[in-house]
């Protein structure tokens, strides 16, 4: 699933024609670096490898005063056959990224149990400071939102929640998980 070309085509769709430096506006008064999984600045490349692929096609180039010129783009049949596939995908494909700290935590160093505790109390700050960043975020901007753009910013509050409370559960379940990892280690003779 490619959220960026999902952006693009469906914004060219849905307001028309555009320039390059127009949808990265767009893109930035949505704040779509803050909740997809691309940056403003990629729709430029982007621009390219759809035209390309002949999912859009310049339909004029534009100059105002002393600016460069600007290639305005708008979507192809069969852009519009893929919008229509990538609509449909984003909403019914899950994708979860693996997250480091799980392979981390699986492959902890024996002579540092001890800090354990300490790292993951550190870790729940983070993401409850980064929950109550997004929160006022979204309070700050909601105003502004359409009901489906306030419903997928929400869904990133609901993420950063439920991370949260697994990290709590977890570190509940610490005293036993050392102890597990403690046995474990000496039943396989490994270094501790």
């Amino acid at each position: 699933m490619s959220s960026i070309r999902l952006f693009v085509l469906g914004s060219l769709a849905d307001r028309g024609a555009m320039h390059g430096h127009a949808l990265r506006v767009l893109a930035e008064q949505e704040h779509i670096d803050e909740w997809t999984d691309f940056t403003v600045g990629a729709v430029y490349g982007v621009l390219k490898r759809l035209a390309t692929e002949g999912l859009i096609e310049v339909v004029r180039t534009e100059r105002e005063g002393n600016y460069p010129e600007r290639q305005v783009y708008d979507v192809t049949s069969s852009g519009s056959l893929a919008l229509d596939d990538l609509r449909r995908e984003g909403l019914e494909f899950f994708e979860l990224h693996p997250d480091a700290f799980d392979l981390a935590f699986s492959r902890l160093d024996p002579d540092r149990l001890d800090e354990l505790e300490g790292i993951i109390s550190t870790r729940i700050a983070a993401l409850e400071r980064l929950l109550e960043d997004t929160a006022a975020h979204h309070k700050q901007v909601d105003q502004y939102l359409w009901k489906s753009e306030q419903w997928a910013m929400s869904h990133q509050l609901a993420k950063l929640e439920g991370e949260i409370a697994w990290h709590h559960s977890l570190l509940t379940a610490l005293p036993e998980i050392i102890s597990d990892e403690l046995t474990k280690r000496s039943a396989k003779g490994l270094k501790s």
